[in-house]
């Protein structure tokens, strides 16, 4: 069964993070260039929020909000979701849909490791079960029931002819 270290393994992108005194409009620069969803934001040696595209489109409807002058850290989300290396695919699943959230910080210990994107969960599980799909097939292809079915016709005409 795969873990949060295992599909972190087949992530090609290392973490990427911003300080909280960022611009919004050098945040969306990152984003683009590293063609991500979501922004750690970093207080000192801490992760202390996210900012994603959501809080973008919803942050342009308050007047205060400035693309040019507003920081990161002044919109970013606070509550940053969290679970050990070993959890198991589907009890991140299972924390995706039941905390209502799009990303994940994996950590082990105090070490933080990546981020998880409720795609990235969702790829790696329809992975498993297209591995799951052709192994089952290899065990009982087409190709052995024709067989199969042929031997058990060719034994019931020999018995027919006794």
């Amino acid at each position: 069964m795969k873990t949060a270290e295992d599909i972190l393994k087949g992530k090609s992108q290392k973490m990427v993070y911003v300080p909280e005194n960022t611009l919004i409009k050098d945040v969306i620069s990152q984003m683009v260039q590293h063609k991500i969803g979501a922004m750690l934001v970093k207080k000192e040696d801490q992760f202390v929020g996210i900012w994603t595209e959501r809080d973008l489109m919803s942050n342009c409807l308050d007047p205060t909000f400035d693309l040019e002058t507003s920081k990161v850290g002044q919109y970013m989300d606070t509550k940053i979701v969290s679970a050990p290396v070993d959890t198991p695919i589907e009890k991140l699943q299972d924390m995706f849909l039941g905390l209502f959230t799009r990303h994940i910080l994996i950590i082990r210990g105090l070490s933080t490791l990546g981020l998880l994107s409720i795609g990235d969960i969702l790829r790696a599980n329809l992975l498993e079960k297209d591995k799951k799909i052709k192994s089952l097939n290899q065990i009982a292809g087409w190709e052995y029931y024709e067989n199969w079915g042929w031997h058990c016709r060719y034994l019931q005409d020999k018995d027919s002819k006794k």
